[in-house]
């Protein structure tokens, strides 16, 4: 079969290595990918929101299944614009994205059905934001509703840095249309856990757990990014939670969407925070993380489209996923000034050592083929993904392989995964 990949970063390469361990596959598109994704994709230079580019495209290739990577065009509706012609893909449609488009729709979702989150108030107007705050408890947490690419996130430890928030978002317009609502929620404390799912839109199949680190710096400081680094399973997602998730979080929320005439066919992605009351759900995202992608998707034994078209076809229930019993660490590298200001076109050297090493990965993000080399392209460049036995040899294993690459200013985090030190 034909599989077209939508997407250019670190999760499409991630999705489109997996896609080619399948035996179904005799040929891989991606629009428009990138220096790595080219490796093993025939790339087409069509942006992820040219929506009717790319139904033409599948068209013309003949493709028999579309996967969607990022968020944007699974919230504007390409999964119903492919359908719509005819086409099948996975992801899920407009109606279900809404899931990741709106904080103040999964907010309220979550609190008709009794699925455990924060609690927060949805505003639309930064007047009544800022009369909110006069008496609200510090820290707290300013999430613009809409989609910014990871970023639409303040935690405000002090009433003036909370007020800054509010004229941020809803005022000047940091995060542009995205922060025409708001949702201020109460801040919470535990260990953060990503949780990967496969949904059909009434059975959900739960991937390994993972712990992604959003923040620029190491000890977790600087601005929110939309990733440094990852690790999977997570030690602190225990059996336990598991269970707890399972019955309290995953199926509510699958079967929350279906009875909101809202059928959820693709991934949900389960932002938790472990907290002492209990996981709480910090946010869903309606496709795989970025860089958890990046460690899940190399542990995972199943064929990835077998699994993918039993999402569509809604026969999730007679697929078992399983997983290596082992661990793995990403390392993003990314261009200095990230998230902020940086600068590209610097040539890369090392990608050839990976070559021919089985537990080694080096996911392409923001990179740019040309005629000198492949050269950086982006904030986050390159994910460095290792396997070993246990978190802590994968993550020597990551630092270790960090050190084949080199471009100028590279920078990456020193510490991503030291959590699991702290574990016994």
């Amino acid at each position: 079969m034909k599989v077209l990949i939508v997407g250019s970063g670190g999760r499409e390469h991630a999705i489109a290595m997996s896609v080619e361990k399948s035996p179904k596959v005799e040929k891989i598109y991606c629009v428009p990918g990138n220096a790595g994704i080219a490796q093993v994709a025939e790339c087409a230079d069509i942006k992820v929101m040219e929506f009717d580019r790319i139904v033409e495209f599948a068209k013309e290739k003949e493709i028999d299944l579309t996967i969607v990577g990022p968020d944007d065009p699974l919230v504007g509706g390409l999964v119903d614009a492919l359908e719509e012609a005819g086409l099948r893909a996975f992801g899920p449609r407009k109606n279900a994205a809404i899931l990741e488009g709106s904080k103040a729709f999964s907010k309220e979702l979550m609190k008709k059905y009794g699925i455990p989150t924060a609690a927060y108030e949805t505003f639309d107007n930064a007047a009544d934001a800022l009369k909110y705050l006069d008496t609200a408890k510090m820290p707290i947490v300013l999430k613009a509703d809409g989609l910014a690419l990871g970023k639409g996130v303040l935690i405000c430890n002090t009433k003036d840095e909370a007020r800054n928030g509010v004229k941020e978002i809803m005022l000047d317009k940091k995060f542009g249309t995205a922060g025409n609502r708001m949702v201020i929620e109460e801040f919470l404390t535990g260990r953060e856990v990503s949780v990967l799912t496969f949904c059909d839109g009434k059975t959900i199949r739960v991937m390994s757990s993972a712990q992604d680190h959003k923040r620029a710096q190491d000890n977790d400081e600087g601005l929110n990014t939309g990733g440094m680094g990852t690790f999977s399973p997570s030690p602190f997602y225990t059996d336990e939670i598991d269970r707890f998730c399972r019955e309290k979080i995953y199926q509510p929320t699958v079967d929350a969407m279906a009875k909101e005439g809202r059928p959820f066919q693709g991934v949900i992605f389960f932002g938790l925070m472990l907290t002492e009351d209990g996981p709480k759900v910090l946010e869903y995202n309606a496709r795989f993380g970025d860089p958890e992608a990046q460690v899940v998707l190399p542990r995972m034994k199943n064929d990835i489209i077998e699994v993918m078209e039993a999402c569509v076809d809604g026969t999730l229930d007679r697929i078992s996923l399983e997983f290596e019993d082992n661990a793995a660490v990403c390392v993003v590298l990314a261009s200095k000034g990230y998230p902020l200001k940086y600068e590209r076109g610097f040539l890369i050297s090392g990608l050839e050592s990976f070559q021919g090493r089985r537990s080694y990965y080096v996911f392409h993000a923001g990179t740019r083929k040309t005629s000198k080399g492949i050269v950086t392209n982006g904030g986050r460049v390159l994910g460095v993904t290792a396997k070993g036995p246990d978190l802590k040899k994968a993550r020597a294993n990551a630092y270790k392989a960090v050190e084949w690459i080199d471009f100028e200013n590279k920078y990456c985090r020193s510490d991503i995964g030291k959590a699991i030190d702290e574990v016994k």
